[in-house]
């Protein structure tokens, strides 16, 4: 274990602090200055030799934490990504991305601020990286079996490792022009900057991994082809069908889903040319949705200009602490101030829109929004309560509901649940044969570290469908597959 009495001497959590806002909305560039390694230490040491590490239970991918925490206590920095690689293709994802379930799970966590789990996460492997620790592990020998993984993102990603590791020849295809998915076009750099995803990707093609940027499976090449000329195919295309918000005015000029906004973004941000972009410079900005995504947004508009940013949320606020009825070591709701709320910007809960509108040549001008009300259970505009919030630009950042299914439906007869995910068993394969669903398009919308550990599950299931068994871990039970666990 770490330091047998360092939760007793050290209390209270220490991160890295952020640069400050009027210099940070000035770039692109991620948001925390460097650490300081005795801090790191200080607070690896802080895990407790606690019996049972809940921890384990509240990362998807059950990392082995206080086993990296001691490494990393003992200044064992090489070691320590062993252990973190053991479980996590990529932990300079998780570690700056992941919400951290396993904080909320962290034993210490009952009556002291949790183990900085995540910080220490990400110094591991940004140490390992600086000091060329990570290296390409290409297979000893070739199975002969070829494995299309559709789809670049986390789950594609670990897939397609796991799978070429097992000696297996693994083409990733994707339909943007780079590779990296939703880490590539849909995480702005101020939370993760690029670079960690191409060094990522250099290392995944020098182990054998093939990449195929550029090119969409059902149109480019039908999904019933690729079956064809492939032994196994993993769908990992992820849940892009954004929640619309059906309500007068919703075609006026200015009102977007916030995922078509932040694409453009980070192509601009890339260096590329974006005719029209989608920008918030000089506008007042609302953005529709309390999550993630809608903070990305937020922290977006800072740095392009805008004149206002207001953040409306549907429901009410949730807490500062954990409540009764969500007690540890369950992940709680609660009332978080991110990099991009810092920055800027007003938060509205209880704010139910009901009408985008426009001016005299189809803009969007304002927003009308009443206060919600709860009645049996749902949430309706309080009658009485209706104002008017301006605005040039809106983006919708309501979540999302599923994969896109026309084509996999027509072409390769997939079948899709009621939930609109992508219908399949509990060794991840659907209802067509060898062809298999990781992450978001099987799961539902779900956490990054959830995508990971299905890539790495689905990974071992075809292995086990093109060789009859396997050695690759499979962190996901079947259990929590069949019945589409949600998130802890």
């Amino acid at each position: 274990m770490a330091d047998p009495k360092g939760f007793l001497k050290v209390t209270e959590r220490e991160l890295p602090a952020r640069r400050p806002v009027p210099v940070r909305i000035m770039d692109w560039k991620e948001v925390y200055e460097p650490g300081d390694s005795a801090v790191l230490r200080r607070q690896a040491g802080r895990c407790m030799d606690c019996g049972i590490p809940f921890c384990h239970k509240g990362c998807p991918l059950g990392n082995l934490i206080p086993e990296w925490n001691d490494l990393m206590w003992r200044g064992e920095g090489r070691a320590a990504i062993e252990r973190l690689h053991a479980t996590n293709n990529f932990p300079e994802f998780t570690g700056r991305l992941c919400p951290a379930p396993c904080e909320s799970a962290c034993v210490l966590g009952i009556n002291q601020p949790a183990v900085t789990i995540k910080q220490v996460e990400v110094s591991i492997i940004d140490e390992a990286f600086a000091h060329g620790w990570v290296e390409p592990e290409p297979p000893e020998r070739l199975t002969g079996k070829t494995v299309a993984v559709v789809g670049s993102g986390p789950a594609g990603l670990a897939a397609a490792q796991q799978l070429t590791r097992a000696g297996h020849t693994v083409a990733v295809f994707e339909r943007d022009d780079r590779i990296g998915g939703l880490l590539r076009y849909g995480i702005p750099d101020f939370k993760m900057e690029k670079k960690h995803l191409e060094t990522r990707l250099r290392q995944m093609q020098n182990e054998g991994t093939r990449f195929r940027a550029g090119v969409e499976i059902g149109r480019d090449i039908s999904w019933s082809d690729l079956r064809t000329r492939y032994d196994a195919v993993v769908v990992a295309t992820g849940s892009t069908v954004a929640r619309d918000l059906a309500i007068p005015g919703r075609d006026l000029a200015g009102v977007h889903f916030a995922m078509e906004y932040l694409v453009e973004s980070n192509h601009a941000v890339a260096g590329d040319q974006v005719p029209n972009q989608i920008s918030a410079e000089g506008k007042h900005l609302i953005v529709i949705g309390g999550g993630d995504t809608g903070a990305d947004c937020i922290g977006t508009a800072h740095r392009q200009g805008a004149l206002s940013v207001t953040n409306l949320a549907i429901g009410k606020q949730p807490p500062a602490s954990r409540t009764g009825d969500q007690p540890w070591p369950t992940t709680p709701t609660l009332f978080e101030v991110s990099s991009a709320h810092e920055e800027g910007g007003e938060r509205v809960f209880l704010a139910s829109t009901i009408e985008f509108l426009g001016n005299d040549v189809g803009e969007v001008r304002a927003l009308r929004v009443a206060e919600t009300e709860y009645v049996d259970g749902r949430r309706v505009p309080k009658s009485g309560t209706e104002r008017e919030i301006p605005a040039d630009l809106v983006l919708i950042a309501m979540g999302f509901t599923g994969p896109e299914r026309t084509e996999l439906e027509t072409q390769l007869g997939a079948q899709f649940t009621g939930r609109g995910n992508v219908e399949r068993d509990t060794d991840y394969q659907t209802t067509a044969p060898g062809v298999f669903v990781a992450g978001d398009a099987g799961r539902g919308q779900s956490l990054i570290v959830w995508a990971i550990a299905e890539g790495r599950a689905a990974a071992a299931a075809v292995d086990t469908y093109l060789m009859g068994d396997t050695a690759l871990p499979s962190p996901v039970r079947p259990t929590d597959v069949a019945i589409g666990l949600q998130p802890a």
